[in-house]
């Protein structure tokens, strides 16, 4: 029994040219002057923490997989912690996740 592939109601259907271009474009930033200086602040975008220049990653603020493109003003570092609990979230959706999670520390 075949089983059918399941894809999030939030997921942009992209073909597999339109995430090697993306993938293309992303490595093409990392590689820049203009993302090596966004770097070596050291800082993390969403939590703000000093984050050593090789542990933060790149993390698409509009994801890919939601419409996002691989572009200076839509891409940030960020630290691990907060690229994985970001996943495929918007910003207004991180932002809801954020509070929600200050909420239940207070």
């Amino acid at each position: 029994m075949k089983r059918k592939k399941t894809i999030p109601p939030f997921a942009y259907d992209l073909g597999e040219d339109d995430l090697k271009r993306a993938r293309h474009k992303a490595r093409e930033l990392r590689e820049s002057q203009w993302w090596k200086r966004r770097l070596a602040k050291g800082v993390c975008h969403y939590c703000g923490r000093s984050t050593p220049p090789k542990e933060l990653t790149m993390d698409h603020i509009v994801p890919v997989s939601r419409g996002g493109k691989s572009t200076r003003g839509n891409v940030v570092p960020c630290c691990k912690e907060c690229n994985t609990a970001k996943k495929q979230l918007l910003p207004m959706e991180w932002e809801q996740y954020l509070e929600k999670f200050d909420r239940t520390l207070l």
